[in-house]
């Protein structure tokens, strides 16, 4: 067993070879054909009151990731463990998640919440915001409907908005006050973790700054930790303490927010900082266009599976798969040569 060190006591979440493989079908008989590998051996650390963002592509696997780990979706190998108490409730307790059966997951649920990101139809359109926000009280056993009211209340006022909408249905509401109404429904049981899958980015710019904003507010006030899920840097630069740069199902590189900005360790982090806007107007932007499509998950490249876009590519690439490991205290990459290239940073010119 993997012991913890002083550094790591307050972790919250550990993850260590997390996969998830969908199986693909094909014929009359139904054979399995192959498999979809869309998380194949992620190795993730979440400690207690920290945002971790974690930022790659459209298909890199994060969403079915954040998933995995609160097992909406079964994970098909690795291991989940999660530390409940602390915080004046008690002695911590080590759960292995991926090892708990359905009364025990059903238990985890008031400590592991979700945020998802399309606000218009994650809300039942046929309830009212009262009982939708107020539904997970009821499936925990707070049956008196003036007691759920009053939470209700309560949270729809810390997220922002009026408890007067608490009988109003979620089609007479905008997006940006849709999504307030689902962060009020993952808080309402009081949770540690909160996996944040893509919360702005259906939401207008300016609604984007707002809910982000008052993510980071709740964070403080109820003492949150957030697996942050994105595609966007900006917002991780914004809202996370760390990052996990995921491609084609893996982790490449995890490091501190500004250590990640200023010292990338690997290729595909340094295209996705090209991309990030600086707030000068004199600043020629050169953002690295990255050649070719995200590989198939159902059958990635040997090698590094980034090497047939990388502009610095070898042979060694295409034949060995990089070792991902610590190259200092808390930043971590899989590249052949993270200790060797001189990538760009953000607001760096080429």
């Amino acid at each position: 067993m993997r012991m913890m060190t002083d550094q790591a006591e307050n972790l919250l979440l550990e993850v260590r070879g997390l996969k998830k493989h969908f199986p693909v079908h094909k014929g009359v008989f139904e054979r399995v054909a192959g498999r979809v590998r869309a998380v194949d051996g992620v190795d993730l650390e979440i400690r207690d009151g920290e945002a971790l963002g974690l930022v790659g592509e459209s298909g890199c696997g994060k969403t079915t990731a954040g998933r995995t780990i609160l097992r909406l979706l079964e994970p098909t190998a690795g291991r989940i463990r999660f530390w409940e108490g602390g915080q004046g409730s008690g002695p911590r307790r080590v759960v292995e998640v991926t090892a708990a059966d359905k009364e025990r997951l059903k238990q985890l649920r008031r400590h592991m919440q979700i945020i998802y990101q399309d606000p218009y139809s994650s809300l039942n359109a046929r309830m009212t915001v009262s009982d939708i926000v107020g539904e997970p009280l009821l499936v925990f056993g707070l049956k008196d409907p003036r007691l759920r009211a009053e939470k209700v209340r309560e949270l729809l006022l810390a997220v922002g908005l009026n408890p007067e909408h608490m009988r109003r249905y979620p089609h007479e509401f905008s997006g940006g006050q849709r999504q307030r109404i689902a962060i009020a429904r993952a808080l309402i049981l009081n949770p540690s973790l909160i996996v944040a899958d893509e919360p702005v980015s259906a939401l207008d710019v300016s609604v984007q700054a707002q809910v982000l904003a008052l993510l980071k507010d709740l964070q403080a006030r109820f003492h949150l930790t957030y697996l942050f899920i994105t595609h966007d840097l900006a917002v991780v630069r914004y809202l996370c303490h760390r990052v996990a740069v995921m491609y084609l199902g893996r982790v490449v590189e995890t490091a501190g927010t500004e250590e990640l900005f200023t010292n990338p360790r690997h290729p595909y982090t340094e295209a996705l900082i090209s991309a990030v806007p600086v707030p000068d107007p004199d600043y020629a932007s050169e953002r690295i266009i990255l050649k070719g499509d995200v590989p198939s998950p159902l059958n990635p490249p040997a090698g590094c599976h980034f090497h047939p876009r990388c502009l610095y590519a070898q042979e060694i690439c295409r034949q060995e798969e990089p070792v991902y490991e610590e190259l200092k205290p808390g930043h971590s990459a899989a590249c052949h040569f993270k200790e060797r290239l001189d990538l760009r940073a953000v607001g760096q010119g080429s």
